[in-house]
């Protein structure tokens, strides 16, 4: 057990319907659960994970407008607190967290968490903040106490693309199986296509960007409903949204494609489906990939930077497949449909990924 005079704070921008934010709410309620402190620090104290975040945990909102305006508040909120670690994540968050910690002079050490491959999110963004990023990242990640990445794939981009040594990154996988995660797999579920007697359905779950490129699984879902009878359906809620109900229309298959949007517990929908596909042109470590195998449903991804090999440990778990190409996705959905899957297997690899393995990890990195 932890001591309640121990304090730990987790910084983040909302609580966006992301894995990421997800994963630190989950985190932040593990380190509650075993006797700690916890803040949960928020630039601005939005999004559709707020109703998750347990009494336990003390909600903190900067009440800013962005992730860079709540650096005063931050200052002013480390100054007041001095928590004995804070943890952040995504790239923003970091670099404003490390700022923070300098400018307040607090003893507080400060782990930043790196959950995306920084190489992928440079070459395809025209932005000129997301651009900036990896010479932010070069200058003040060494400022840090602790720089975790959330898979081997995502350390080795990060050390290589911005020169940092890669004996200074630690790994620690995501917390995505939850001991709750069962329980809502097996939650009613009101949606009329995931009966027995209908066709088999394909589920796509994150967010509507186009990292996630969900127009490429769109399209192999078109090739597979010209032979066979089978349903798409898509959770979650994005800027591209409008793109890909451009694309559906035009393909012809409305009537056999569903976009609910964002689903409180999307692991009722995993656990019904015939396959999990994953479709990304770049990830982190797709959560959503180890939620559905622990569901017990088959999976197909890309075979993306980073993450989707590990976790499939190079096709042992799922069939892998190149990104952007919709004749191998589509090839690789149908030959699972026709494949007898083993739930015992699929949910036994995805044991790896525990809250408690990613707890225990992480304190011994905190040092509290």
């Amino acid at each position: 057990m932890g001591s309640t005079r121990k304090r730990i704070a987790l910084f983040l921008p909302t609580l966006a319907g992301g894995g990421v934010e997800r994963g630190m709410v989950s985190l932040a309620q593990g380190f509650a659960e075993r006797g700690y402190s916890v803040d949960l620090v928020l630039s601005k104290a939005e999004g559709p994970y707020l109703s998750k975040v347990p009494r336990k945990v003390r909600l903190v909102d900067l009440r800013a407008s962005r992730v860079l305006t709540s650096l005063p508040g931050l200052v002013r909120y480390l100054k007041q607190t001095r928590p004995a670690v804070m943890l952040s994540a995504a790239e923003h968050t970091n670099v404003v967290a490390l700022w923070a910690r300098r400018l307040s002079k607090v003893p507080t050490r400060v782990i930043v968490n790196v959950c995306t491959t920084v190489s992928q999110n440079f070459q395809r963004t025209s932005l000129i903040r997301e651009r900036c990023l990896p010479f932010f990242a070069y200058c003040f990640y060494p400022w840090a106490d602790e720089i975790v990445a959330v898979s081997y794939g995502v350390a080795d981009d990060l050390s290589r693309f911005i020169g940092l040594s890669r004996q200074r990154i630690r790994v620690i996988y995501d917390p995505v199986v939850t001991p709750s995660l069962l329980s809502l797999a097996h939650a009613p579920l009101d949606h009329s296509w995931f009966s027995p007697e209908n066709s088999p359905v394909i589920l796509g779950v994150g967010r509507l960007t186009v990292e996630k490129d969900f127009p490429t699984l769109v399209r192999a879902f078109a090739c597979i409903r010209a032979r066979r009878p089978v349903r798409l359906v898509i959770l979650g809620e994005g800027r591209e949204r409008s793109r890909i109900e451009l694309l559906i229309r035009e393909l012809g298959v409305d009537s056999d494609v569903s976009l609910p949007g964002f689903v409180a517990n999307p692991y009722a929908y995993m656990a019904r489906a015939a396959v999990f596909v994953l479709s990304s042109i770049w990830e982190g470590l797709p959560g959503v990939v180890i939620e559905a195998m622990a569901c017990g449903t088959p999976v197909v991804c890309t075979n993306c930077p980073s993450g989707p090999a590990e976790i499939l440990e190079n096709g042992k778990y799922g069939r892998l497949v190149p990104t952007e190409n919709v004749d191998a996705l589509a090839e690789a959905i149908s030959s699972t449909l026709d494949t007898r899957s083993n739930p015992e297997f699929l949910r036994q690899r995805a044991s790896v990924f525990t809250v408690e393995n990613s707890l225990d990890q992480y304190l011994k990195l905190f040092r509290v």
